[in-house]
C-alpha cells in the first residue's frame, strides 16, 4: 500500500469517525438545548421574562405642624429654584385658620384635625410668606432663587 493510499484511508476513516460523532452526539445536545431552554424565563409559553416596575421617584414634601396657633419648631424656611415644583402639606390639631401664601396667592382653610396641600410651580423669584391670615402668625419663609 503506497502512502497515498493510506493517507486517503487516513483521512476517510477521520471522516466517517467524525460524521457518526456528530451523529450519536447531536441528539444529547439537542436534549440538552431543549432542557435549558425550557427553564430559561424566557421561555415561558413564549411570553418575555416578567420585569420589576421601577417606582418614579415621590416629588419632596416639606410638613409643617401648627399647634396652638403657632408653627412648631419655629419658621420653617422652604428653598427652590425656578422652575422647581414645590409641595408643602400643613397640619394641626387644633387650630382652624386660613393659610395663605403670599406672592403666589394661594390661600387654602385648614380645619382643626386636618391638613392643606400648596403644590405649585416656581414661577417667581423671591422671598415669600406663607401665613396663618387670621393672626398674622407666619409659618414659612420660602426662597425661590433664579435657575
Amino acid at each position: 500500500m503506497s502512502s497515498t493510499q493510506r493517507l486517503v484511508l487516513l483521512v476517510g476513516a477521520v471522516i466517517v469517525l467524525g460524521g457518526a460523532f456528530i451523529l450519536f452526539s447531536g441528539s444529547d445536545t439537542k436534549d440538552s438545548a431543549t432542557v435549558a431552554t425550557a427553564t430559561t424565563p424566557a421561555a415561558t409559553n413564549g411570553a418575555p421574562a416578567a420585569t420589576t416596575p421601577v417606582a418614579a421617584p415621590q416629588p419632596k414634601v416639606t410638613t409643617i405642624v401648627v399647634q396652638g396657633g403657632k408653627p412648631v419648631g419655629g419658621v420653617t424656611t422652604i428653598k427652590a429654584t425656578k422652575g422647581d415644583r414645590v409641595n408643602i402639606e400643613v397640619s394641626s390639631p387644633d387650630t382652624t385658620s386660613e393659610v395663605h401664601f403670599h406672592g403666589y396667592d394661594i390661600k387654602r382653610d385648614l380645619k382643626a384635625g386636618g391638613k392643606v396641600r400648596f403644590a405649585f410651580d416656581a414661577k417667581l423669584e423671591g422671598i415669600f410668606e406663607m401665613e396663618l391670615e387670621g393672626t398674622s402668625v407666619q409659618i414659612a419663609k420660602i426662597v425661590i432663587s433664579p435657575s
